[in-house]
């Protein structure tokens, strides 16, 4: 187990830990409940509690956009004007189809202008020849005293005629490329793929998929070969690292998964700028893409919207064997450890048979007793056998000014690509964490 995926899962015990010390707080301190008058159990799945099958539970999720792997732009010429477009935003396109057509009336008439720039040059490099002959000639039948001087306009003369040359060969070039413009005024497509953008006016534009595009005047994305573009804010940008392993799942099937590798995370370049709170700019908060290379792409489509989660071992279950997290588990008595479980809606002890103990995930393995959707408690003093329960996403939280807030944990803690929040930030040993076990990435404790 690499450090990288240690560090996450400790982080992720960590803020069940505060979450789950805000509820009892909320039941053994102040005696509030869901039900006025009365204690409750909050409850949720082992499958939430432990991130099984990409339910969710304490594993950061971010969203993505699948992209074509390789790109091909173009960009308007401004000194010309586009006569014609011939393709739409998602339209297929081969290798060598039209895209749009200049108007070579411009270029027409720069390349006349050009030729006879080019003739008058020629005219005045033939007349500085002749000057200079007729300087080396006069020198030739000069007194001593004069040849000084003939030197001096000799040399002044040939460096006037490199000039010229310089500027000979500067123009034939310009024509040499209005030819070529003129030749080539149907601009096609240099990939085999789908139209991503057409930028007419210069500011950019929203392509196809969905997604924000560069300033160039047509982008083509090459269709077969994707990858999943996602964003990330500053607040959590170190939540993931490039090398990571990630798990894609589908929005409309989330049995549908695809594996991956962050490839990029993108900092220099920033997708927009959010202000969470309003007015303040204090408060806003810009947002990274990053890329993930997948495995194999097969069932995904292109400008699908999906979600991604550090991969932790979620979707690796195929050997049917549960873990449990230690804080799960009532270890009062060794020898006979329970976890508390919901039935018919009341807290039960529920005896557990365990298995091989995993140190670095803080995992024990079930043998008997409970199974993923089983609902269970985070345990606590307090809890009694025949307690009501209550599904923890309807749980309520006093705030500091005593008013009631709902949507603890669930809204923060599930909410895709805001876990900064979420998870309690400020109360997170994060610092620490990602110094020590997250910033190496994929040297020494990267991807396993």
């Amino acid at each position: 187990m690499q450090k990288g995926k240690k560090a996450v899962w400790i982080i992720a015990i960590a803020a069940v830990v505060i979450v789950a010390g805000f509820f009892i707080i909320r039941h053994f301190v102040t005696g509030g409940s869901a039900k006025k008058g009365e204690d409750v159990a909050y409850v949720d799945t082992v499958a939430n509690f432990m991130g099984i099958g990409g339910s969710g539970g304490m594993v950061n999720r971010f969203a993505g956009v699948v992209e074509s792997q390789e790109t091909w732009s173009v960009n308007q010429n401004q000194e010309y004007t586009v006569e014609e477009i011939y393709v739409t935003v998602g339209q297929e396109v081969k290798e060598g189809d039209p895209l749009f057509k200049y108007d070579i009336e411009k270029f027409q008439s720069d390349l006349t202008q050009a030729e006879i720039d080019l003739e008058r040059l020629n005219n005045e490099m033939t007349s500085m020849v002749t000057i200079k002959e007729q300087l080396e000639k006069d020198a030739k039948k000069a007194s001593s005293s004069e040849k000084a001087n003939y030197t001096i306009q000799i040399q002044e003369q040939e460096l006037n005629i490199k000039q010229k040359q310089i500027d000979i060969e500067t123009k034939q070039l310009d024509i040499e490329k209005l030819h070529e413009n003129i030749d080539h005024a149907v601009v096609t497509s240099g990939l085999t793929g789908v139209v991503k953008s057409i930028n007419k006016d210069g500011s950019g534009s929203m392509g196809y998929g969905g997604s924000e595009e560069d300033n160039a005047f047509i982008t083509v994305m090459q269709v077969g070969d994707f990858r999943v573009k996602g964003t990330i804010n500053e607040q959590n940008m170190y939540d993931i690292y490039a090398g990571e392993p990630v798990i894609v799942y589908s929005r409309a099937d989330k049995t549908k998964t695809w594996r991956g590798t962050i490839d990029r995370i993108d900092t220099e370049n920033t997708v927009q700028s959010q202000n969470y709170y309003g007015g303040d700019s204090s408060n806003q908060s810009s947002k990274y893409p990053f890329y993930v290379q997948l495995e194999d792409s097969t069932g995904l489509m292109l400008g699908q919207h999906v979600y991604m989660e550090p991969d932790l071992g979620q979707g690796e279950e195929a050997d049917n064997t549960l873990y449990l997290a230690e804080y799960l588990i009532d270890m009062t008595d060794p020898e006979h450890p329970f976890v508390w479980k919901e039935e018919n809606e009341k807290l039960v002890k529920q005896p557990l048979t365990l298995g091989e103990y995993n140190e670095e995930l803080m995992q024990y393995a079930v043998e008997s007793g409970i199974t993923a959707d089983d609902r269970i408690a985070f345990p606590a003093e307090g809890l009694r056998e025949g307690m009501p329960t209550a599904d923890m996403a309807d749980m309520q939280v006093m705030d500091d000014e005593g008013m009631m807030e709902e949507g603890m944990p669930d809204e923060g803690m599930y909410e895709e690509g805001m876990p900064g929040e979420g998870m309690m930030e400020e109360e997170m040993p994060d610092e620490g964490m990602y110094e020590e076990d997250m910033m190496e990435g994929p040297g020494e404790g990267g991807v396993g």
